[in-house]
């Protein structure tokens, strides 16, 4: 479905979107003063600390597989 252009060009804005979302989310804790969203995980934070990367990227992801797929047909 994707060339290797399409990968190279949208793999680098996917990545800087996902550090983008681990830094919005860690933002947010500090700004309240909370050190983890749940303590479902031990030791690694709550569910969404598992999930903050991919806060920007999935939405931006499924539009860019969308338009692909409407370009195809």
């Amino acid at each position: 479905m994707f060339n290797i252009v399409i990968v190279a060009i949208i793999s680098p804005i996917l990545a800087t979107l996902s550090i983008m979302g681990d830094l919005s989310a860690s933002t947010i804790k500090r700004n309240f003063g909370v050190k983890d969203f749940g303590n479902f995980f031990p030791g690694h934070g709550g569910i969404l600390d598992r999930y903050d990367s991919v806060l920007y990227v999935a939405p931006i992801l499924y539009a860019i597989c969308k338009i692909m797929v409407m370009i195809k047909t």
